[in-house]
């Protein structure tokens, strides 16, 4: 939503202080915008392995949707960490296997939708609970393995907003290529009278502009916005990684969850009040 309303703020913008001085119907060279913007995708598609063509084109909802995560969902997330903890605590490990191995229709899991509709996060707490299962409960080992699986869910996501600001990159130089073009075709043209001959120079000028804007003014943001997507997205597997250590090391599970509480961001943190109050009406196992 923000990303439309910023977009519409940059061409509301640009064309409204162009309006009072030009014409707007020469901005408007459907030939200029198909060479600037095939020119990109194409490029795109040769710079880019299939697994990040395809990773891209699921990512791009992303940029409508903003935050991938709020308060309420933090605190979702929490509450689970504590109903798990307190399970383990009074009825031992094995006590979760049948919620991790079918964690859909797991009686634990099935209280927490927001959880369930991240699949990564589910995959990524059942995976851990499933190790711990298996008598693995070395906090230092499986500290390193969980850092070493956000950094390659880090980096696959920044790979995708990294993708799109080498488009981003490229655009004013397709831009001028279009320029380039159009002055070809007005060289072609020189013995016209000067009105035909600022006409063409004009539209050929639009695809220096329109590479520019499109540059700075959308492809340029939309790779920041996915980059700072999935900088939020990485806090969840955070909050959980921090809670299961805490676990591991033997805290009790409300002393846990502040660990995990601690580890968000300060404008997504929900209070230690907030905190308290959600786990006391959690549902019991």
């Amino acid at each position: 939503m923000f990303f439309i309303i910023g977009v519409l703020i940059v061409f509301g913008s640009i064309l409204g202080g162009y309006a009072p001085h030009g014409e707007i119907a020469v901005l408007f060279q459907p030939f200029e915008y198909l060479i600037i913007l095939g020119s990109a995708i194409g490029a795109f598609v040769i710079a880019n392995p299939k697994p990040i063509l395809t990773a891209t084109l699921s990512h791009l909802g992303r940029v409508m949707k903003g935050s991938p995560h709020s308060k309420e969902s933090y605190l979702e997330l929490l509450t689970l960490l504590y109903s798990t903890f307190k399970l383990i605590k009074s009825k031992g490990m094995l006590a979760v296997e049948s919620h991790i191995e079918n964690p859909e229709e797991s009686s634990l899991f099935s209280n927490y939708p927001k959880f369930l509709a991240s699949h990564h996060a589910v995959d990524f707490m059942c995976d851990y609970l499933r190790i711990m299962t298996m008598g693995s409960e070395d906090p230092h080992i499986l500290e390193d393995l969980m850092d070493k699986e956000i950094e390659i869910h880090h980096n696959e996501a920044h790979t995708v907003a990294g993708a799109v600001a080498a488009v981003a990159d490229a655009l004013p130089a397709f831009g001028i290529v279009a320029a380039v073009l159009g002055v070809i075709v007005t060289m072609g043209s020189i013995a016209e009278p000067p009105e035909i001959l600022g006409g063409l120079i004009g539209a050929a000028l639009v695809g220096t502009f329109f590479g520019i804007l499109i540059c700075y003014g959308v492809f340029g943001p939309m790779a920041k916005n996915l980059e700072n997507y999935a900088d939020s997205d990485g806090k969840y597997y955070e909050c959980i990684k921090a809670g299961i250590l805490a676990h591991l090391q033997g805290s009790a599970p409300v002393v846990s969850v502040e660990f995990a509480r601690k580890a968000l961001f300060s404008h997504d943190r929900p209070s230690f009040l907030e905190v308290e109050e959600a786990v006391n009406n959690a549902l019991p196992m």
